[in-house]
């Protein structure tokens, strides 16, 4: 009826108010957020290990939703906490769970020593994956699937929601991890050879991105047939990150095909330089700034979206940067505890450059992707996974203390397969996310999409609105899960 038109007519507007004109909040508590999720992977692990130490075994006898439970308990439930209903006690939050840990973590030294610091600093360390840079991918992702929905519900703080111009939200982040996090895992940045023809590689590119092409097409077509909500300052009107994510990809495989990857930092510097000279010189942040234009052309309708790409190029292009330098060939966990070290120099070095170009320059933008957002969001990164490679080397040591070496997507020191190892890494959440990545993307936007649909988020109590976001991520858990038991792995090309 018309009514009901007028309705979710008005439901829409007063929604898509509520994630506008926003301000973000501080550095220091994006920085304190990061926290979070290694405590959680420090705490899945310490469980595991008191289990084992307790009863003599690992869990395995339990069923599979049991270890299911207990990874969505230890790594999900904490996160969905910590940005809704604790959101303001953030702080004690990570005190108290740091705390409550590391006692824990010196009650299993104290009960079962096996090995001193300076023999286990020498261990070999053996690994099909880097595990922290596994644990970093499928924790961005599950953070960005938590928000997307989180957002919509007023028990989510909106300091976290994404600015509107200038200031450092917590999802204005998750957008720059997620292209960090694509290139660090990239074929180049993993050493693979390009094999035939430089423009047969970009070929190949061009191929694999269909799939990031058509998602964009199809959130477009139903944002606009549904009169979803929409934030046109994000992206534009026609745009969405599928988009970008497809265009970065293409242009950064261009690109590196002429420039070596292990020089691929000279290229992440001088783009986002030369950008930040085009928008301070010329006169296009005031091109994109503008908001009374977008019934011009395509150009003027999507200027974030595209104006945007150098900056996510750049991102990318620090990530590569990275990734060649993690994934260089290391085995005793003296180098791997030098290597993590060095990253967290490196973001020590950029939060310098980051508090010196916010004083001279201009503040973070994500709407720009100006210089100082792309020097924030790789130097969080940068954070984000220094902290979580020393939780891994806290987690090994704490294995090989105990004389527990079959904790899941963790490092081990010792060589050779083992049955029980390899029955845990099959019962494992991060695994199950990891070999799924995108189909877990996928269907974290299209189930926020039908609770949008279903449910007036904005008049949801509280209470209500966590237990949503708990059903959302259980539901998202166990459909890849279930395809991780079954040995599926979803592959679009």
């Amino acid at each position: 009826s018309q009514t009901s038109l007028l309705y979710m007519f008005y439901t829409s507007e007063l929604k898509e108010a509520f994630v506008s004109n926003l301000n973000g909040t501080s550095l220091q508590e994006v920085v304190m957020g990061s926290f979070v999720t290694p405590l959680c992977i420090l705490n899945r692990a310490l469980i595991l290990i008191l289990y084992h130490q307790v009863t003599g075994s690992l869990p395995l006898p339990f069923s599979r939703i049991s270890h299911l439970l207990l990874d969505y308990s230890a790594l999900i439930l904490p996160l969905v906490l910590s940005c809704t209903i604790l959101s303001d006690h953030l702080l004690q939050v990570v005190l108290s769970f740091a705390f409550v840990l590391f006692c824990v973590l010196c009650h299993i030294y104290n009960s079962k020593r096996q090995t001193s610091l300076s023999t286990f600093l020498n261990r070999t360390v053996h690994f099909k994956q880097i595990p922290f840079v596994t644990i970093f991918r499928v924790m961005v992702n599950v953070q960005t699937a938590i928000s997307i929905l989180a957002v919509d519900f007023r028990v989510f703080p909106r300091r976290y929601a994404k600015t509107e111009t200038y200031g450092t939200g917590v999802m204005d982040f998750g957008v720059g991890a997620f292209i960090f996090a694509n290139g660090l895992v990239c074929p180049e940045a993993r050493g693979k050879n390009v094999y035939g023809s430089k423009m047969k590689h970009i070929g190949k590119q061009l191929l694999s991105i269909w799939p990031l092409v058509v998602l964009g097409a199809a959130r477009l077509f139903f944002v606009k047939v549904s009169d979803y909500q929409e934030h046109v300052t994000e992206y534009g009107v026609h745009w969405n990150f599928f988009f970008t994510l497809a265009l970065v990809r293409v242009l950064t495989s261009m690109v590196l095909v002429v420039v070596p990857a292990k020089h691929s930092w000279i290229l992440a510097l001088v783009i986002s330089c030369v950008y930040q000279f085009a928008l301070d010189i010329t006169g296009l942040k005031a091109f994109i700034m503008h908001n009374n234009d977008r019934e011009k052309d395509f150009l003027h309708a999507n200027k974030e979206g595209i104006f945007s790409l150098p900056g996510y190029v750049a991102i990318y292009m620090a990530g590569v940067q990275v990734g060649c330098y993690v994934m260089q060939p290391r085995s005793r966990v003296r180098d791997w505890l030098k290597a993590v070290f060095n990253l967290l120099m490196g973001t020590l070095t950029l939060f310098a450059a980051l508090c010196i170009c916010q004083t001279f320059v201009e503040p973070v933008s994500r709407r720009l992707a100006n210089l100082p957002f792309c020097l924030w969001s790789v130097a969080q990164s940068l954070l984000f996974v220094s902290c979580i490679g020393f939780v891994d080397l806290i987690v090994l040591f704490a294995k090989t203390t105990s004389g527990c070496q079959f904790v899941p997507s963790s490092w081990n020191s010792y060589s050779g397969s083992h049955k029980k190892k390899d029955e845990m890494e099959g019962l494992c959440l991060v695994q199950a996310i990891n070999k799924n990545q995108l189909l877990y993307f996928l269907l974290s936007n299209v189930l926020t999409g039908m609770t949008n649909t279903l449910v007036n988020t904005l008049n949801c109590t509280d209470l209500f609105s966590v237990c949503a976001l708990l059903s959302y991520m259980f539901t998202n858990c166990t459909v890849v899960y279930v395809l991780h038991l079954c040995g599926i792995t979803i592959k679009f090309w």
